[in-house]
């Protein structure tokens, strides 16, 4: 059982009025964060970057050679700049902060006498919360009930031994944490062990976390393979363009005389070569990939697992309630020595089978939130409600909760009308059949009833009672003397799309392997229901009795792990690991705590999941559904592709802008490019590389392309080749009109307009054919990209007004274009994306006689 609800008996709770009218006066439940950037906190970000020194630099300059309104042209883009900024900055801190919502504590509190999970942030003092095994208290709170109640409060005291909790009165004064048996939890500490219910007496800064000033519950700012590899791009690029800037500066001051325009060609190229874009597209594609994630029912609680994601070459998942529905439901009881089927049963259960449920109920909790205990406890209200087998005026005295030493549990009633205890105890088979202490035949015969109840995938366990007259409980279950009831099987039906999901993974090449805590044929007959491919499989015992290198060596192939508990998570993710496996790892309870830190993705289950898996994992399923997985998967293959097209992009790009600010001074040719033209580039480049390619639709056959080695570059060999080979390519068409002008006769001014216009129009050309590497611009064309019309559409409309605005044109220095010039420089600019496109379909021919022969890879999209 993972998590549970206690017995709460008559408490109310606070009404929904009064818990409103409590959280508008004291705030909500959270310690002081961040607080957002403001206006003025983006400004003066924006002022310390390059870009932005580099247009103060140059409209200095322009002010010095008294070209005023140059100068005011210049300074009035910084805000444009701003404000694209700006838009971008918010954009991706509102998608953070929606994670950082999402991924808050949870807490469960009575309110008007039901229970309701709300968020952390909104319990309020007064509150009566429920604490169970896994979770992180919310508040500092009173204790008015409890069983076995353990806490782990190492996070304020340093102590790591968790210290056992008591119960007192509603008036008892909070004290300082530390030491045993006090009445009294304390927000950010977690329960260990046992239940509880608490009312809250401090929240937020009034908390003792809030006095100490530690901060919880943060979207994790770690920095990933993809910005270390970015960050190391952009400083190779700095010192690049540094050197040539310094080259230009000063062959420009002693072949022209003139220093001040040799700064300010310097400062045009320095603005050619910056790739200040690089981190900017990184960081708003990481965070609206995870926004978008979340929107597929899986929350990133950090940022860098999107980049891994499409990396996932194995799924390590539970059996119940990610590939099942969690729905359980009686389905079979073996009692008396018979086996008797109870679907559709109703109110007519027989009578010999009233004890077994009757004994089960009582082993369960009141009111059961585990969906086995839900299942015994829908049964005995249907068959049970008119007889003496319920028992709501019996008293609970003690509970001996599950461990991994004994898979079984057991409470201890007391009965108002007798003086001895009465104990009832479920768990799995072997774990009753021990403590009932069952002969070697009679288990072999249970054995055979067991077996035929897992082949039809039910789900077993055993029902044991006992009688205890002395005073003192015994310290473990194994001194009671049970007696055994029975079998009882449960059905927990396969999630209609798991089947779907599952082939779609064998397709993109990830291998899925089912762990679960039930019997090995059960597991099985649940992988032959999915399509799970099983050359075999592993058992818990099993697993114990084999070394490292063994087990290594074993799980290449097995996909199966059966009577699995929970600390063996662990070594199945390290073995998949050495191995050279990128592991995604589901996990639910605090033992799974580990496993799920130690995977490459821990992913915890947000529905039955504890906070403390939360909080060791990278992703939350929101709805333990197996199929999100697969869609979050398939959502980081896409984000990655983008992420490849935009840097690409950028790349490409700046090879043309720099080529046509070097050539020229070199040549000793008149300037081409001003740093008013490179701004305007600017304003069409960064949109483009950091929304239009992060909306772009995911490639055909996505899925069908083995998982990308997480190592693999994001700057490799082949993405540098294209990026310099369009980037080459669009150079050249441009610096071909450039040298037809001035060789035609006519002036510079002309020669200007005719080769911006054409870098304008290929420029667009590139984002177009990079918005697909596979598919043609005809086809890419039909697809939709809002972000990506408005940004064609915007060029289209501002290239016209420098060209045909009197005033403008003379800012940027350009001459009027008839209709012959515009046609030049259209064809210039497609002819150097022509080769690109040809490529396309060249490689698509080549992919579709490769998948035929069982393969699905590419030269620009196979690795």
């Amino acid at each position: 059982m993972l998590t549970s609800q206690f017995d709460i008996g008559g408490i109310k709770g606070l009404t929904e009025v009064e818990a409103a009218a409590r959280l508008a006066r004291s705030g909500y439940n959270e310690l002081p964060s961040s607080r957002k950037r403001s206006v003025l906190t983006i400004a003066g970000e924006v002022v310390r970057e390059p870009m932005f020194l580099l247009l103060i630099a140059g409209g200095a300059i322009y002010l010095l050679l008294g070209d005023w309104q140059e100068a005011l042209i210049l300074l009035g883009f910084v805000f444009v700049v701003m404000g694209i900024t700006f838009y971008q900055e918010r954009k991706t801190e509102r998608a953070l902060e929606a994670l950082r919502d999402l991924s808050s504590p949870r807490a469960l509190v009575i309110r008007e006498g039901i229970q309701k999970r709300i968020p952390g942030r909104e319990v309020v003092r007064g509150d009566s919360i429920i604490l169970a095994e896994g979770d992180r208290v919310p508040a500092d709170a009173l204790v008015l009930l409890c069983v076995n109640l353990i806490v782990d409060e190492s996070l304020l005291t340093g102590e790591s031994v968790p210290v056992r909790k008591a119960t007192c009165g509603r008036d008892s004064e909070m004290v300082r944490p530390g030491g045993e048996d006090l009445p009294f939890v304390y927000s950010g500490t977690l329960i260990v062990q046992g239940f509880g219910v608490a009312e809250v007496k401090a929240t937020g800064v009034d908390s003792e976390m809030g006095k100490i000033g530690r901060a919880l519950q943060t979207i994790e700012s770690e920095e990933s393979f993809l910005q270390k590899e970015t960050a190391v791009m952009v400083r190779k690029l700095a010192i690049f363009g540094l050197l040539f800037c310094a080259v230009v500066v000063i062959v420009y001051g002693l072949t022209r005389g003139t220093w001040l325009k040799g700064f300010l060609a310097g400062i045009t190229l320095a603005m050619a070569l910056l790739p200040e874009e690089l981190p900017v597209v990184l960081t708003i594609f990481l965070a609206l990939g995870a926004w978008r994630i979340s929107n597929k029912r899986v929350l990133t609680r950090r940022v860098p697992a999107v980049e891994m994601l499409g990396s996932a070459g194995v799924l390590c998942v539970d059996k119940t309630g990610t590939l099942t529905l969690n729905q359980m439901a009686v389905r079979k009881i073996f009692a008396h020595g018979g086996m008797r089927d109870v679907r559709g049963t109703g109110d007519n259960l027989e009578e010999d089978l009233h004890e077994i449920v009757e004994f089960a109920i009582l082993a369960s909790q009141t009111n059961p939130f585990d969906p086995m205990e839900k299942a015994l406890n829908d049964l005995g209200l249907k068959a049970l409600r008119d007889t003496e087998h319920l028992h709501g005026n019996w008293t609970l005295v003690q509970e001996y909760p599950l461990s991994k030493v004994l898979l079984a549990m057991s409470r201890v009633w007391k009965s108002p009308h007798n003086d001895h205890y009465i104990i009832a105890s479920k768990g799995a088979p072997e774990a009753i059949a021990d403590i009932c202490h069952l002969d070697e035949s009679y288990m072999r015969n249970l054995s055979g009833h067991i077996n035929a109840m897992a082949e039809e995938g039910l789900r077993v366990i055993g029902v044991a009672k006992a009688e205890f007259s002395e005073q003192t409980l015994p310290g473990v279950q194994h001194d009671f003397t049970f007696k055994f009831l029975g079998l009882i099987g449960f059905a927990d039906p396969v999630r209609p799309e798991v089947a779907s999901a599952i082939h779609e993974c064998d397709t993109a090449g990830i291998r899925v392997v089912m762990i679960t805590g039930d019997y090995p044929v059960t597991a099985l007959n649940i992988g032959s229901q999915i399509g799970l491919k099983a050359a075999g499989l592993i058992t818990g015992p099993e697993l114990d009795m084999m070394d490292d290198e063994t087990l290594r060596h074993r799980i290449r192939d097995i996909n199966i792990f059966a009577r699995v508990v929970p600390e063996q998570k662990l070594r199945i993710v390290n073995a998949l690991k050495d191995n050279g496996e990128v592991v995604a790892m589901t996990g639910d309870g605090v033992n799974d705590a580990a496993a799920l830190k130690a995977a490459h993705i821990g992913i915890a289950m947000g529905g039955r999941g504890t906070d403390v898996a939360r909080e060791s994992s990278a992703l939350v399923l929101l709805d333990d559904d197996f199929s999100s997985i697969v869609q979050a998967v398939r959502m980081g293959r896409r984000i990655f592709d983008n992420l490849r097209k935009a840097m690409a992009y950028t790349f490409a790009i700046h090879i043309p802008i720099a080529g046509m600010s070097l050539l020229p001074v070199v040549f000793n040719w008149p300037l081409v490019l001003l740093p008013v033209h490179i701004v305007f580039l600017e304003l069409i480049i960064d949109p483009a590389c950091s929304i239009v390619f992060e909306a772009e639709n995911e490639e055909p056959g996505i899925m069908e392309r083995a998982p990308r080695n997480l190592r693999e570059p994001l700057f490799d060999k082949t993405m540098i080749t294209f990026s310099v080979l369009q980037g080459a390519s669009v150079l050249l068409a441009v610096f071909a009109v450039f040298i037809i002008a001035i060789h035609s006769g006519v002036g510079e001014l002309d020669a200007r307009t005719l080769s911006f216009t054409t870098l304008i129009i290929s420029n667009l050309g590139l984002i177009i054919t990079n918005r697909s590497w596979t598919r043609t611009t005809f086809a890419t064309l039909r697809t939709n990209n809002a972000p990506f019309q408005w940004v064609i559409g915007g060029a289209v409309f501002f290239l016209g007004a420098v060209l045909y605005v009197p005033f403008l044109r003379a800012v940027f220095r350009f001459s009027i274009l008839h209709v012959s010039d515009l046609l030049i420089c259209f064809a210039a600019g497609v002819t150097s994306i022509l080769w690109f496109e040809g490529f396309k379909m060249y490689n698509k021919k080549n992919r579709s006689s490769v998948k035929g022969e069982g393969s699905g890879s590419t030269v620009l999209q196979g690795r």
